[in-house]
């Protein structure tokens, strides 16, 4: 047997009011609605809720303490309503990010922020497939990623064209090079991605491209660490071109040879409606990228 909210509101008027009739104008029902609610309580567990003393209902000490915790379980019924509803919304709401790269991502959160300092902002980072099921699932409202499907499962809007390349120490010998070719890679030690990254699902297709499947030296599992490894010369690693503004200390290079871009989207669920949504896509055109 389960006890609705609308049951423990009906008890908690009637306790309240004394009557039947009374609990039924406080919560705008019917009288007959109000009185079922509390007979079948009685009923259902074989107790008594109230007796009738000169015209007027009186809860016994069971139904007060019925009454006591029904308060609580209301109280936070409607602290949950508050939240969904704020959640959402431009006024003291909350909107969760999830990010495969820093940049464009938080050019994106730092104009949203600056339209809207009174939302609250949670980012995520992680790798393509990690961010790929927060969205889906509901766990952050929006993503920003390159190599989204196009399909009917998001509402979705390209801020830019991005391209993988490779990174280099400033001291090795492909340094004072623009760009690279898959032949000149493969004389080199290669710094992989971990499956899941969508870096690493770019650059196997590249490789793909030329009938090749290096075998690399070091797999890491986030783009900090390819970084740090390259910048300490462990090999060549590879990395989009505008997914970090740390650049002091390697050299990109372009691939040639085969197209390495992938448009970097902004999506949510089509089913997803909330106000901070609507005005993140809203600001889109707008935003000056770094």
């Amino acid at each position: 047997m389960t006890i609705s909210l609308r049951t423990l509101e009906a008890l908690r008027s009637v306790a309240e009011s004394g009557s039947y009739a009374a609990a039924a104008r406080l919560l705008n029902v019917t009288q007959p609605g109000i009185s079922q609610q509390v007979r079948k309580l009685e009923e259902d567990y074989g107790v008594a809720l109230f007796f009738r003393e000169k015209g007027k209902l009186h809860p016994t000490p069971l139904c007060d303490r019925l009454c006591d915790a029904a308060e609580r379980v209301i109280s936070e019924y409607e602290t949950l309503e508050q939240m969904l509803l704020r959640h959402g919304s431009l006024t003291k709401g909350e909107l969760s990010v999830g990010l495969g790269n820093a940049m464009p991502g938080m050019s994106v959160i730092a104009a949203f922020n600056k339209a809207y300092p009174q939302v609250s902002l949670q980012v995520t980072t992680g790798s393509h497939d990690k961010i790929m099921r927060q969205v889906i699932n509901h766990t952050v409202d929006v993503g920003i990623l390159p190599e989204v499907p196009k399909d009917g499962r998001f509402r979705r809007h390209a801020l830019l064209t991005n391209n993988v390349v490779a990174i280099v120490p400033l001291s090795h010998p492909l340094a004072s090079a623009e760009a690279v070719t898959c032949e000149d890679l493969l004389r080199h030690r290669l710094i992989f991605r971990t499956t899941g990254s969508s870096t690493q699902k770019v650059l196997d297709r590249y490789f793909r491209r030329h009938d090749v499947s290096p075998v690399p030296f070091l797999t890491l599992d986030n783009r900090d660490g390819v970084y740090e490894a390259v910048v300490n010369g462990m090999g060549i690693g590879f990395v989009w071109r505008t997914g970090t503004g740390r650049n002091e200390d390697v050299k990109q290079l372009k691939l040639l040879g085969a197209d390495t871009s992938s448009a970097e989207v902004v999506f949510a669920p089509v089913e997803r409606k909330m106000e901070t949504l609507n005005a993140l896509f809203g600001l889109m055109d707008g935003i000056e990228l770094r």
